[in-house]
């Protein structure tokens, strides 16, 4: 009896996302598909979200690693790494490598992530100056910490945050830079972010805000950062952690619909059938997330929809959860407050406790939480399912375990 044809999907980008979609769908249908992944950094898929942890060495290569290489050849996909997809054919479904080889497929998911931005400045080419986003910056600014004596983050959101706190616990002596008034801006309200300044410079991180920088200061090498405002911040090694872009540029090359990145529908298909993008180099709905859990739940819907089901992306109210240098922080929703809502807050300084939350008549619609984040998640949960608080309005901002105890109780 001959075997059925496997279809061949070729996945481009070995990361956070592709991984997940790889899991869900070899789960759904492990004998539909032939796939081939390829990567271009020389490692298989590994955690991003705790590079930062890896530089501060508090986790080592390994327990950063997502699968290991038997993963892939026990679920039959054809793993590639350090290989690079330097062209898309859409309409011949081929696709150039850098070793020279073509791959032939069928569909096409692209997962080709981020790159980091590298300020337009004078003197953001001089060696010194790095990036951090991938394994292979952590090994190069583990050379350089051990060798510098001042240290310049540039970008004060959770990147800089955290590259900071690693160079810190290295025992480096750094200054974390950032534009804004105040630190994680899209993450944190003001309160909340003076608070997270506090317990950084507490860990002996000094912080500059509302800094502008104009240039990286030296000739042959980094001397330090100049102002807007004609200050001088000397520093042996800059660092630029200011964001992220989605990796598009292969997508559009090939005819793809490219905004901000990859232009998907609910379904996480591009405006050519058999094409698919996910996680940061996708663009749903005007939006590009960068964020773990949308990559998660795309990977997962795009996963489900090749074994058959018909699910789809209608995009999420986004959540932070993480520790940013130690400090539990959480945010979510519409953490601000916009015209027509109300708020309520509870701070202990002293403490370094500070909870937020935002409410539009009887429902929660966003929440910051610093110190304490232990209800989070069900915060996050109230906040997405549009639950009708007015039962426990009064109690809600002291945590889960108050509000649910005074709820009335069931006859």
């Amino acid at each position: 009896m001959t075997a059925p044809v496997r279809e061949r999907i070729l996945v481009i980008g070995n990361g956070m996302a592709s991984v997940r979609f790889l899991e869900t769908l070899t789960r759904l249908s492990p004998e539909q598909f032939a796939i081939t992944l390829v990567g271009a950094e020389t490692e298989a898929a590994y955690n991003r979200v705790l590079l930062s942890a890896l530089l501060a060495q508090d986790v080592t290569p390994t327990d950063i690693e997502m699968k290991p290489r038997e993963w892939y050849e026990a679920q039959g996909i054809t793993l590639r790494t350090g290989v690079v997809v330097t062209a898309l054919d859409a309409l011949a479904r081929t696709a150039r490598l850098d070793t020279g080889e073509t791959l032939t497929f069928d569909r096409c998911v692209l997962a080709t992530g981020s790159d980091p931005i590298r300020l337009p400045m004078p003197g953001a080419d001089l060696p010194g100056v790095m990036t951090f986003r991938d394994l292979r910056d952590i090994a190069v600014m583990d050379e350089a910490i051990r060798k510098a004596r001042r240290v310049a983050v540039i970008g004060g959101g959770l990147l800089g945050i955290e590259a900071a706190y690693g160079i810190a616990k290295r025992g480096g002596k750094e200054t974390l830079v950032h534009v804004m008034d105040r630190l994680m801006e899209r993450q944190l309200d003001a309160q909340a972010a003076a608070i997270l300044k506090r317990q950084l410079e507490r860990k002996g991180i000094a912080v500059r805000l509302n800094c502008s920088t104009k240039a990286v200061a030296g000739e042959s090498a980094v001397q330090g950062l100049r102002f807007a405002d004609g200050g001088l911040l000397e520093a042996d090694i800059v660092i630029f952690a200011v964001g992220i872009r989605p990796s598009a540029a292969l997508a559009k090359e090939a005819g793809l619909a490219v905004n901000r990145g990859i232009v998907v529908d609910d379904g996480m298909m591009s405006n050519r059938p058999g094409f698919y993008a996910i996680g940061e180099c996708a663009e749903h709905r005007g939006t590009a997330y960068g964020l773990v859990e949308p990559a998660y739940a795309q990977a997962e819907i795009l996963a489900r929809r090749l074994a058959g089901e018909p699910p789809n992306f209608e995009g999420m109210v986004l959540s932070t959860n993480l520790k940013v240098s130690g400090v539990p922080v959480f945010s979510a929703g519409d953490f601000l407050g916009g015209p027509g809502t109300q708020c309520a807050v509870l701070e202990d300084r002293k403490a370094g406790v500070y909870r937020k939350l935002v409410f539009n008549g009887d429902q929660l619609t966003g929440c910051v939480l610093v110190g304490n984040a232990d209800d989070g998640l069900w915060y996050l949960d109230l906040i997405r399912r549009n639950i009708d608080i007015r039962a426990m309005r009064r109690t809600l901002l002291h945590g889960r375990g108050f509000a649910e105890a005074a709820l009335p109780k069931a006859a």
